[in-house]
């Protein structure tokens, strides 16, 4: 019992978010598996409301393109889903350490804006990923249906880690919903909830030397007596 759940843990430490990936595609069996994998979640009522589309070849590339075209004329963004009102306290001290962390990495400084925006224009460009999965489910079933697929999407991520396979959600990607539904032929009715690029991790890139910080279960528990 100890070993598997040393086993489960390793795997959660090995996951990150990957921002830079080498062009080689992955075989399909190995995305049948990652998502053979993910799909033993639970979920509300049993509903397993998550569908994902994958893209591949010509398809990631006039995929990466729409959305590069899309965010760099500075399109008015159209989520399905409201963006989260504010980040404060813990949450805002950890989105920023993040976001400086990333830019350390890669040697920009804090100052300059111009090479901030290339980098947050790197998001729609999928970070050069061979593939894309777009999380969707039915509208009608909100915020449950969600909350279901977020469970999907982290046992995507660690399935893909079992397997070699570098992953990063993406919420950026859903900023244009209307754009994603129109570029991949999706039905009216399905929420954009997420993207995760994945593939072959570029370990020399610079973007994924560093790591982000855990809570402590100390400052996530909540003991009642």
């Amino acid at each position: 019992m100890t070993q598997t759940y040393d086993q489960f843990t390793d795997l959660l430490q090995a996951r990150y978010s990957c921002r830079a990936f080498l062009s080689d595609p992955l075989p399909e069996e190995t995305i049948t598996q990652i998502v053979s994998a993910a799909r033993h979640v639970p979920s509300w009522c049993n509903a397993q409301p998550w569908q994902v589309t994958v893209t591949r070849g010509a398809g990631t590339d006039a995929f990466r393109a729409a959305l590069l075209e899309a965010a760099s004329a500075n399109t008015p963004v159209e989520p399905d889903l409201p963006w989260p009102t504010g980040y404060s306290g813990a949450y805002a001290e950890r989105r920023r350490t993040c976001g400086f962390q990333l830019y350390d990495a890669v040697g920009i400084a804090k100052s300059d804006r111009d090479a901030r925006k290339a980098q947050m224009l790197r998001n729609y460009a999928l970070f050069d990923a061979p593939h894309v999965a777009i999380v969707t489910a039915p509208s009608e079933l909100g915020p449950y249906g969600a909350m279901d697929c977020g469970g999907f999407v982290t046992a995507f991520t660690l399935a893909a880690t079992a397997l070699g396979v570098a992953s990063i959600p993406q919420a950026a990607i859903a900023a244009y919903a209307p754009l994603v539904r129109e570029v991949l032929d999706l039905p009216e009715d399905r929420l954009v909830l997420c993207a995760i690029s994945f593939g072959y991790a570029d370990a020399k890139h610079p973007a994924n030397g560093f790591r982000t910080e855990r809570a402590a279960p100390s400052e996530i528990i909540d003991w009642k007596d």
